[in-house]
């Protein structure tokens, strides 16, 4: 959503980009066509973005469907895309994040999912020493 300042807030999960989480406020600039390319983050929203590759069931919508699920129990939302067989989750600061790190973690081990860290934050970081 443009800000109307040169800046912008991320209305949803980002998909492919790293670094910037839904809810950041960033600097946009428009190029020669109009279009609004964001820049640095100028207020981090403190939500996390992770990003899974859905391998059980071939990354069905059913599977994908049960992974939203699984995760939406520990406080995240997201949304699924076909395409790629992903999922994308936001975490936002008061989400679970060591039950949402051992799911993750323990989903890998099972062979269910390849998952990425696309945005986090230093309460994210912290959940990998515990």
């Amino acid at each position: 959503m443009d800000l109307g300042d040169g800046t912008a807030r991320v209305d949803n999960t980002p998909w492919f980009v790293r670094g910037i989480a839904s809810g950041d406020i960033v600097a946009v600039a428009p190029d020669d066509d109009g279009v609004l390319w964001a820049g640095r983050t100028i207020h981090p929203s403190q939500n996390c973005t992770i990003r899974l590759i859905v391998l059980k069931d071939g990354g069905s919508s059913a599977a994908r469907e049960s992974v939203l699920k699984a995760f939406h129990r520990f406080g995240t939302t997201g949304e699924g895309i076909e395409r790629y067989r992903m999922v994308a989750l936001d975490l936002p600061p008061e989400a679970d994040l060591s039950k949402i790190r051992k799911l993750l973690e323990h989903g890998e081990e099972q062979g269910w999912w390849h998952w990425e860290e696309g945005c986090v934050t230093e309460a994210w970081n912290a959940t990998e020493r515990e």
